[in-house]
């Protein structure tokens, strides 16, 4: 598996608010045997254990359960409530694993705990977390023993991007939607799917908790309005009846999808991902991806994705990287490519050792390397 495989899904005539701009994906059919819903956690921060040793703060608004039980009774979604503000005294909870299977009275069910977004984030903070495999001359102790801890990335809740949450909140739902497009700018900011109708009715306005790049922010921010979907049907065709004029709207319908899924949405179906396998439920496989980190492309994401036993996508929950986070990412991949030998990075980036160094630095990750090495170069 190398690719989202979005087939099952149809693209929707976008609605737009202002520069934000929601794309409806239906399904003609829920995805059998798989539902969704919230566990909701309370002020939102949270520690995350994710090894013997290895923990982390972060706004955790909520959880994801995924159940594939059957039983769609006590698997039906539930919605959460945000508060105003910050409480003076914040408490937090804690979760052990990124995604964990429920079990009561010693029983297994047949439902995981997940934290949305928080697995793909933990898969690029882990990228080549351990640092150099070989102790070459240009990095610090601290590089060999404790590679590149700790690393942090910031993101914005969605109630912080400009016009989402009147976006969310006045946007119609159709029928069979169960998923959306969001765009900032007419810029691809997030994908969210999920397997049933009913999930997504009330899984929808969790989009404003959910987290976005720096990147997203500024383009809702300083973004202007952008155009409205508009049905255009040639008045010199001969129309007689409501049937003709249903045919040339249903024609202008799929003219848009046609339109989008090839141009607005092409980054995000395109690339090869690398996908990680998380946990298997059955007949369903929950994995995390990251991109390839090419230079030159500007709109990269990292998300989460569970697939059924054909590859199709039942759930999907993207972030957008800023250009910093994917130079981070291509740097880190191309040392490890090299067994962090500087010179022959630098070679492989077509670039001078003094200029790596440089973009090491720049990186954030000055830290790794011998103060020696970092002040001659500067100097």
């Amino acid at each position: 598996m190398n690719k989202l495989d979005m087939s099952g899904l149809t693209t929707m005539p976008a609605q737009v608010w202002g520069g934000i701009r929601l794309v409806p994906l239906v399904r003609r059919a829920p995805v059998d045997g798989l539902r969704l819903r919230h566990e909701i956690y309370g002020a939102g921060y949270g520690e995350v254990e994710v090894g013997p040793r290895t923990r982390y703060l972060s706004y955790i608004p909520h959880g994801f359960v995924a159940d594939w039980s059957g039983d769609g009774t006590q698997s039906a979604a539930y919605g959460t409530q945000v508060g105003d503000g910050c409480p003076a005294c914040v408490p937090v909870r804690r979760h052990h694993r990124l995604a964990k299977r429920h079990s009561a009275k010693g029983v297994t069910e047949k439902r995981l705990r997940f934290l949305p977004l928080h697995l793909a984030l933990d898969g690029y903070l882990a990228l080549h977390f351990g640092g150099p495999s070989i102790v070459w001359d240009e990095w610090s102790q601290q590089a060999v023993r404790l590679g590149l801890s700790p690393r942090a990335e910031a993101a914005y809740a969605g109630r912080q991007v400009r016009g989402l949450g009147d976006a969310l909140r006045i946007f119609e739902i159709h029928p069979n939607q169960c998923g959306v497009l969001v765009y900032a700018a007419d810029s691809l900011a997030a994908a969210f799917v999920v397997p049933h109708p009913a999930d997504y009715r009330t899984l929808h306005p969790s989009l404003i908790e959910d987290l976005y790049g720096e990147l997203v922010h500024q383009y809702a921010f300083f973004g202007g309005p952008v155009p409205d979907f508009e049905a255009r049907i040639d008045s010199g065709r001969h129309m007689t009846t409501i049937a003709d004029l249903r045919a040339a709207a249903r024609a202008q319908e799929r003219s848009w999808a046609e339109s989008h899924d090839g141009l607005m949405a092409a980054r995000l179906l395109d690339p090869s991902y690398l996908f990680e396998r998380v946990y298997t439920m059955d007949s369903f496989t929950l994995w995390r991806f990251l991109p390839p980190f090419r230079r030159g492309e500007s709109e990269q994401h990292i998300g989460e994705v569970i697939t059924d036993h054909k590859g199709r996508v039942a759930y999907l929950k993207t972030f957008r990287l800023s250009e910093a986070q994917i130079r981070r990412g291509h740097l880190l991949n191309r040392l490890h490519d090299c067994d962090w030998h500087l010179g022959r990075t630098a070679e492989a980036l077509g670039t001078s050792h003094a200029d790596l160094v440089r973009r090491i630095r720049d990186a954030g990750f000055e830290t790794l390397l011998k103060h020696e090495v970092a002040r001659v170069t500067s100097s």
